[in-house]
């Protein structure tokens, strides 16, 4: 529309002709909406509200005195408000390139001022420390010309041909180079040992592969091996088994015929030498029972006996005479002679039974008894015996 005038979102319109604006200015301030000016009586002006930007390259001298080139690079723009407008209005409407140039100046002065406090160490090392101070030194100077400073970054640092900063940083950069010369070798060692360590990895695998590798041939030969032996094996095994059976069997029977033999002539013959044991210890018995009566009770009248039949046997060993082939060779002399023989010897039988007897009538009575008596008793135990046959001598 004619006389409509708007500013841009990074401008501020200044209406100039008519009424003052605030504070006495003379303009007033549009920013952010249209405004209706009237043609030929007012005049409208725009100031940019965008960011600037503003360069500083100055050579400083440290407190050391020791001087450091230093470049610096600072973002300002006009303040929003409207006092800031109004006084940057009346400063750089005109020549709006002129801002950058006097910030750039201002800037400059307040640098060397505060590096000039400060020793190259804490410059160096403390850049955010001189940037916040050159800001708020010139803080002020710059909200009486309408701007404020966004930022200000210290870009560079030189001492030129001294070689100040070289030096100070000469320790570091030992320390530094050590380190990495540290990291170096411990990199070398730790690459050495990790091919070490792939070696020996590599070695006992082929050592694990060769020692599988060997066991699987030893198996596949000791099954080969067990595969051929298997048959003779197995037979070896059959026959054994057939061995052992039959030992068995053999060790059976022989302890079945033991037993055998143990019923059927050791247990009779046991048996037999058992009852022979029995009788012949009752016929001893009998016999000592026997010997011990005849001792004490018969034996004197068995002796008797036998002297009473003496006469008997003289007659019977002539009878004997009657039957044999005798050849007398003296005649009568000769037959009287066989016949005092007989009686000789019959009396000589007798004498030897009596003295027989006699002593052992002494042994057990200790004095002789008189043959009379012996001769009665044997003539009474010879009338209890049968005529029938020859009287036993016991």
């Amino acid at each position: 529309m004619f006389g409509y005038r708007v500013p841009a979102p990074d401008e501020a319109m200044l209406i100039s002709g008519g009424r003052r604006g605030l504070g006495g200015a003379p303009f007033r301030v549009v920013t952010g909406h249209g405004k209706f000016v009237v043609p030929f009586f007012r005049k409208t002006r725009f100031l940019s509200l965008a960011m600037c930007e503003s360069e500083v390259t100055e050579t400083c001298v440290t407190k050391q005195g020791i001087a450091l080139h230093v470049r610096a690079v600072i973002a300002f723009k006009v303040g929003n408000d409207a006092e800031s407008i109004i006084n940057a209005g009346q400063r750089f409407l005109s020549d709006q390139d002129q801002m950058s140039v006097l910030t750039g100046r201002i800037f400059a002065g307040h640098l060397r001022a505060i590096i000039g406090s400060m020793t190259v160490e804490e410059i160096v090392t403390e850049r955010q420390k001189l940037a916040a101070e050159v800001l708020d030194t010139s803080k002020t100077e710059m909200a009486k010309i309408g701007l404020i400073v966004d930022s200000l970054q210290i870009q560079s640092i030189d001492d030129g041909d001294t070689g100040y900063i070289d030096a100070m940083s000469a320790p570091h950069k030992a320390a530094i180079q050590r380190q990495a010369q540290i990291a170096q070798a411990q990199a070398t060692q730790a690459a050495v040992e990790a091919e070490q360590e792939a070696a020996r990895r590599q070695a006992e695998y082929a050592r694990m592969t060769a020692v599988v590798k060997a066991e699987y041939s030893a198996e596949v030969d000791r099954a080969q091996a067990q595969a051929a032996q298997a048959g003779p094996l197995a037979q070896a095994h059959a026959q054994q088994e057939v061995l052992d059976a039959q030992t068995e069997l053999a060790q059976r029977q022989a302890l079945l015929r033991q037993k055998q033999l143990v019923s059927e002539v050791i247990k009779p013959a046991e048996a037999e030498a058992e009852r022979v044991r029995i009788l012949a210890a009752a016929e001893a018995q009998r016999m000592k029972i026997q010997a011990e009566a005849a001792a004490s009770y018969d034996r004197v009248a068995l002796d008797r006996m036998l002297i009473d039949q003496l006469p008997q046997i003289v007659k019977e060993a002539a009878g004997g005479l009657a039957g044999a082939n005798v050849n007398v060779l003296n005649g009568a002399d000769g037959l009287g002679e066989i016949a005092a023989g007989l009686v000789s010897q019959g009396l000589t039988i007798l004498d030897s039974v009596r003295q027989n007897l006699g002593g052992q009538e002494s042994e057990g009575n200790g004095s002789e008894r008189p043959r009379d008596n012996g001769l009665l008793q044997l003539n009474a135990r010879r009338e209890k015996k049968s005529d029938d046959g020859p009287v036993d001598v016991d």
